[in-house]
């Protein structure tokens, strides 16, 4: 059997297991995927507790709704997007977002002299991670996750436009904080 069967096989038997309330495939269903989708909910919290804190609020509506999946797709893909829908909902409880204007009126130059940049994906994360809650997440649904400005718009219970000018700015600030993490870093090759 090729591994992408099997791990189809082995989500199958825990999902069965699941269903009937047997805890050990509950434990083995958690342990598979809890790291993947503790770094969903770390990309769009401030802080490990509330990351926390959506990783287990997620897993309960995991294992509340299993008799909702239907087999089709990608079963990870299914958990991802309920973790993805919770951590939504926590920053929609946690902040509201307002338009910073329409985006045909947004417009961001920053110098940009090309600089071949020495960020390690790390880096890159934690650049994203240092962005307002509001930022942070249009940004991640737009960029990571592939949702589209409508879409988001409606998870958030935002404009379509207010998307595109959290995301319009999230770029730019981040175009800022790689051109200023270039320029730390040649500063200190100079010493």
């Amino acid at each position: 059997m090729q591994p992408e069967q099997e791990k189809i096989e082995l989500y199958n038997q825990l999902v069965e297991g699941c269903l009937k309330n047997k805890r050990e495939a509950q434990y083995q269903l958690y342990n598979l995927l809890s790291g993947k989708m503790y770094a969903v909910c770390l990309r769009y919290c401030n802080d490990k507790e509330s990351a926390q804190d959506i990783l287990q609020e997620g897993f309960v509506k995991v294992f509340s709704n299993l008799e909702r999946y239907r087999g089709e797709g990608s079963f990870e893909g299914w958990v991802r997007r309920i973790f993805i829908n919770t951590a939504v909902e926590h920053f929609r409880k946690e902040s509201r977002m307002f338009p910073v204007s329409d985006l045909e009126a947004v417009t961001y130059s920053i110098p940009y002299d090309a600089p071949h940049h020495n960020l390690e994906m790390e880096d890159l994360l934690k650049l994203v991670q240092s962005l307002s809650t509001g930022y942070r997440t249009v940004f991640n649904l737009y960029v990571i996750e592939g949702y589209s400005h409508k879409e988001i718009a409606d998870m958030m219970n935002i404009s379509e436009g207010t998307s595109k000018s959290q995301l319009a700015r999230a770029r730019y600030l981040l175009q800022r904080m790689i051109i200023e993490a270039d320029q730390v870093k040649k500063s200190n090759v100079a010493l």
